[in-house]
């Protein structure tokens, strides 16, 4: 699952970082506390451009009647995406990359008490999340929205929660890009090698608060290792 994420680099950098041209208009915030609903930077192909824009995180299909449900359809899995009523035409026309610093999941401790951990590259680098896009016109202005690709949690980081993004290297992202029908192949989660690079940081429960924000969320705090073996039941999302 990824319900809640970092997202801190400028337009100028993920341009950079990614080769995409930068539509995002000045609007693009620094967000250590990344919520749903959130307008968020994604690079996706248009008129044949790589390019930078924002969209709002949890998608609204195009058919939908009303925005309202897109606060629930944050994430989408691998398992069904290419079935999915809601995120099937998105996969095969519409998808993007979701850049990203990190991402932050919860685990209950012993004593009940719900533990999140910042799951980010030790080496720093930018993590692109596999996503889809779509835009709802059923207002006078369109709404482009998004939504972040879930899969099955491998090596360390089922320790923490069963789910995990659909992280793509870098030498993936001109794939997930391209014009043209989705495949199994794009849906692969990267091996166990490259996951090792993954650091699981725990970090304090002020972003459990998504009124809170700032770099003091992501510094690491003293706590047990999560669990090797822990039972889902016990995962939350917030």
């Amino acid at each position: 699952m990824c319900g809640r994420y970092a997202t801190t680099r400028s337009a100028a950098d993920l341009g950079a970082l990614f080769e995409a041209y930068d539509d995002s208009g000045g609007r693009l915030a620094v967000d250590y506390n990344v919520a749903p609903t959130t307008p968020v930077p994604v690079v996706r192909v248009a008129d044949g451009v790589r390019t930078l824009s924002l969209a709002r995180w949890g998608l609204v299909p195009s058919w939908a009647k009303t925005p309202t449900g897109g606060a629930r359809m944050i994430n989408a899995r691998v398992e069904t995406v290419a079935t999915s009523q809601a995120y099937a035409a998105p996969f095969h026309r519409h998808r993007c990359l979701v850049p990203a610093d990190g991402w932050y999941e919860w685990v209950r401790a012993e004593d009940g008490r719900k533990q999140p951990y910042y799951l980010t590259p030790g080496d720093g680098r930018v993590l692109a999340f596999a996503g889809l896009w779509s835009v709802w016109r059923g207002a006078d202005t369109p709404l482009t929205t998004c939504t972040v690709l879930t899969t099955g949690a491998a090596g360390a980081l089922a320790a923490v929660h069963p789910r995990m993004p659909l992280l793509l290297p870098e030498e993936r992202w001109a794939a997930w890009l391209a014009e043209g029908p989705g495949s199994p192949e794009l849906l692969v989660a990267p091996d166990e090698e490259w996951l090792a690079g993954i650091e699981i940081r725990p970090v304090g429960a002020a972003v459990g608060n998504v009124r809170n924000n700032g770099p003091q969320l992501i510094e690491r705090v003293s706590v047990p290792s999560p669990r090797a073996t822990a039972d889902p039941a016990e995962m939350t999302l917030f």
